[in-house]
C-alpha cells in the first residue's frame, strides 16, 4: 500500500494552529525499491507517539499560522525514516474546466527541514524545506533514534474560508516495511485538528504592562 501518488510537480498550500483530536496513525509506505529513501528499508513495527500537536483553532485567511507536530520513538530500535503525510492542506474544486482539480485550503510556505544553502535557481521563492519526499503531501525526517524526538513544522496561509479538518499519519518508512504503531495498543499513528478559517482575523490588542500583543479586544478605558 501506498504513501500517496508521487510527486511530479510540487504542491503548495497557506499557515494554521488548532486542537489536537486524536493521537498518533500508520503511514503505510509503497512503491519499490529504487529510490535512495526507500532502499533496504527494515521491515518492523516501530512504536511512535505523538508528543506535541499545534494548529491554531480559529484562523483568517492571508494570515500566516504554523502547524507544528512532534513525535518521539518509545520503542527499542531506530525507525528508518520518519515520515508524516499531511492530505488536507488542499481540497478538490468541482469547478468545470480546472486544469487541476486540486486547490489550496493552505498555502505552503515552507514545510519541514531545512532550506537548501544556497537556494537552487528554479526554486520558488517560497521553499519547501528540505524534508520534502518523492511522495505527494509527506515529509520525511530521516532516522530516529529510541527516546529521540523529530519536530515537523509547516508554514502555511490560509486561503480558503470555513471549518475545516486537517488530517495527518505517522510513518517510520516510505517504502512500507517500516510501521509507526501506537504504543502499547498498535494500530496507526494519526490524529485531527478541526480549524475555522475566517474572513477577518480575530481581535488582538497591546497589553500595556508587557507590550506583547495578546489575543482579544483591549479592555475599555474606565
Amino acid at each position: 500500500m501506498g504513501l500517496g501518488r508521487a510527486r511530479g510537480t510540487l504542491s503548495r498550500a497557506p499557515r494554521v494552529f488548532a486542537i489536537a483530536l486524536a493521537a498518533p496513525v500508520l503511514l503505510a509506505a509503497g512503491c519499490g525499491g529504487g529510490s535512495p529513501q526507500t532502499t533496504g528499508e527494515p521491515k518492523g513495527n516501530f512504536p511512535i507517539r505523538v508528543v506535541g500537536a499545534s494548529f491554531p483553532l480559529a484562523q483568517a485567511v492571508s494570515r500566516p499560522t504554523n502547524l507544528t507536530l512532534a513525535v518521539r520513538n518509545v520503542g527499542s530500535s531506530t525507525a528508518p525514516n520518519v515520515a508524516i503525510t499531511v492530505n488536507s492542506f488542499e481540497y478538490k474544486s468541482s469547478y468545470p474546466n480546472l486544469a487541476d482539480p486540486n486547490r489550496p485550503t493552505w498555502v505552503i510556505e515552507q514545510g519541514p527541514g531545512p532550506i537548501a544553502s544556497p537556494p537552487v535557481e528554479t526554486q520558488e521563492v517560497s521553499q519547501p524545506g528540505g524534508a520534502v519526499t518523492a511522495y505527494v503531501h509527506t515529509w520525511a525526517l530521516g532516522p530516529l533514534a529510541p527516546g529521540a524526538v523529530h519536530v515537523f513544522t509547516w508554514h502555511v496561509v490560509p486561503v480558503k474560508t470555513g471549518l475545516q479538518v486537517v488530517r495527518y499519519v505517522v510513518a517510520a518508512g516510505l517504502a512500507g516495511n517500516a510501521k509507526a504503531v501506537r504504543p502499547i495498543v498498535g494500530g496507526p499513528v494519526k490524529g485531527a485538528f478541526v480549524v475555522h478559517i475566517g474572513t477577518e482575523p480575530p481581535p488582538t490588542h497591546v497589553d500595556p504592562n508587557t507590550g506583547q500583543v495578546v489575543p482579544g479586544p483591549a479592555p475599555q478605558t474606565p
